[in-house]
């Protein structure tokens, strides 16, 4: 697989993706800057999601796709925001706005245990879909923390530290992300 394009025009995203990749042992070229319509996460799963956007990116370009999304199930609010996560506080909402939210729905709450889980699709141009899965265990804080990564990154932690204060190489050895790039290059028989 010497080229394919991550869909998504999230640049962290795509730079995250881009080194967990070559630290599972998937040998590609991610080509940027190419054009693609926005696709409309309207599957009712993580999968589907994904799977939607590595097909819709996959047929606009002609290369192979891969594709992702992730969902935070925080225990307290009955498994929410899930498949809605990036929408959480809305249709526009920006990261710091659905941050918010999580954090005045929970309030005071001492159940703060939550699992990010990321769904992985690969998508070639002969047809072939390829999907895995990668989950991480931890807890929503009471307020943000730490700099680094994005969305909800400085309020989900993993044995105390959130994301967002953990760094980019250490992110990578445990996030749903990591976890789910290690997945995938299980079944393509790379890692």
């Amino acid at each position: 697989m010497p080229r394919l394009v991550i869909a998504t025009k999230n640049q962290g995203k795509v730079a995250e993706m881009r080194d967990l990749l070559q630290a599972a042992g998937i040998a590609a070229e991610v080509v940027e800057g190419l054009e693609w319509d926005d696709v409309e996460e309207t599957g009712e799963t993580l999968e589907e999601n994904a799977l939607l956007k590595a097909r819709a990116v996959c047929e606009a370009t002609g290369l192979p796709a891969l594709a992702d999304d992730t969902g935070l199930e925080v225990e307290a609010l009955g498994g929410r925001p899930g498949v809605r996560t990036g929408r959480f506080a809305g249709p526009d909402a920006t990261y710091d706005e659905n941050v918010d939210h999580l954090l005045s729905l929970l309030g005071d709450r001492s159940d703060r245990t939550a699992r990010f889980r990321t769904a992985l699709a690969l998508v070639f141009p002969d047809g072939t879909e390829v999907t895995a899965e990668g989950v991480v265990e931890g807890e929503i804080t009471f307020e943000r923390r730490g700099t680094g990564g994005f969305g909800y990154d400085p309020v989900f932690a993993v044995d105390g530290v959130t994301l967002a204060e953990m760094g980019m190489e250490a992110k990578n050895r445990i996030s749903h992300r990591a976890r789910a790039v290690a997945a995938l290059a299980e079944v393509l028989g790379a890692g």
